[in-house]
């Protein structure tokens, strides 16, 4: 007679546990730091190429003028065009993280000419050609510019929009802001003591497609 057999003692069958996904391997890492180091890499080239395409734009715009002024002969239109193509410039929307566009729209007078002296060396314009930005299209009755001087003031806003970078803190602007004179466009209060017209509002300058 075959005596009974005993039970084998087998534990159960526990599977393993299932492989997490954090943190991830190695490997994805790197992956994901080289697509975000991509991204921003395109992002720096995208911006970098609006704002060639702006400096382009301005320029041409600048040498327009110019060739117009050619036809015209007259200073104070010649001026005012100028000032109102830098202020065009400064509106583009192409600094987002700069000055606000109504901090700068609303600069006039010599507080504008202390914010075109932020991006050059001397004070070109409060203390060199510069200043008949804001003088001479309100003085209807002076006299034309000398030829010297004209050929500075459009050489000055030539190298202006060619190295422009708009101040990214607010803090760039306190100083402007601390000095601001009287609207130009206010009668009685045009630089020199002219009067003058309220001047236009200026549109940004816009940016062509690539």
């Amino acid at each position: 007679m075959t005596p009974p057999t005993q039970p084998l003692e087998l534990r159960d069958i526990h599977l393993p546990d299932p492989i997490s996904w954090w943190p991830p391997a190695p490997g994805w890492w790197w992956v994901l730091g080289l697509l975000g180091g991509m991204v921003l890499l395109g992002g720096l080239l995208w911006r970098r190429a609006r704002r060639n395409r702006l400096r382009k734009t301005a320029l041409a715009e600048l040498d327009r003028l110019v060739a117009a002024y050619a036809t015209h002969q007259d200073d104070h239109r010649l001026t005012g065009e100028l000032s109102a193509l830098l202020r065009r410039v400064c509106l583009a929307p192409l600094w987002p993280a700069a000055a606000t566009v109504q901090e700068v729209a609303g600069l006039t007078g010599v507080a504008w000419l202390h914010f075109l002296d932020q991006t050059l060396p001397d004070q070109p314009f409060t203390q060199g050609p510069g200043r008949w930005l804001v003088s001479l299209p309100f003085q209807r009755l002076s006299p034309a510019l000398p030829e010297e001087e004209r050929t500075a003031l459009i050489a000055l806003c030539r190298v202006w929009l060619q190295i422009y970078t708009v101040p990214k803190r607010r803090a760039s602007l306190k100083g402007v802001r601390g000095g601001l004179s009287p609207p130009v466009g206010s009668r009685g209060n045009a630089p020199g003591g002219a009067g003058g017209e309220a001047p236009k509002t200026a549109s940004p300058l816009p940016i062509p497609p690539g």
